[in-house]
């Protein structure tokens, strides 16, 4: 496997800022996640995220929206892998009444690209290394 993709309703508890708005930091949280998710596929181990080369919040999310965030391998060394990350809106909440709308085609809300480890006791373990 090479790409994860994961699914979640962003709670209006989730927004901190005027107009429902969710900070930055909850994308990261889910390509954190759903980086985890493509690490445990692959390697069999969580991996350790060493960072980003690059981050773009390219539109707004809000509570009440759907969400789905992907993870993509780029590129796979020895202990490192690169991965393509992207949030997309999917479904946007019309108001605080339950209201929303299927986006087609969805948002694109952020992008990053980061790198992540297997520690090198985990590659040692594994049978099909």
């Amino acid at each position: 496997m090479s790409r994860a993709v994961h699914r979640r309703y962003v709670a209006f508890s989730d927004a901190h800022y005027a107009g429902n708005l969710v900070d930055g930091a909850y994308s990261l949280q889910l390509f954190g996640d759903v980086g985890t998710d493509l690490s445990i596929e692959l390697d069999g181990h969580e991996g350790l995220f060493a960072g980003y080369s690059s981050v773009e919040f390219l539109a707004p999310v809000r509570g009440g929206d759907v969400v789905e965030a992907e993870a993509t391998l780029v590129q796979k060394g020895n202990r490192s892998r690169t991965v393509d990350f992207e949030l997309r809106v999917v479904c946007r909440g019309s108001d605080d009444t339950g209201r929303a709308e299927v986006l087609n085609p969805p948002l694109i809300a952020a992008r990053a690209r980061g790198t992540a480890v297997i520690p090198a006791q985990a590659t040692d373990e594994l049978p099909w290394s």
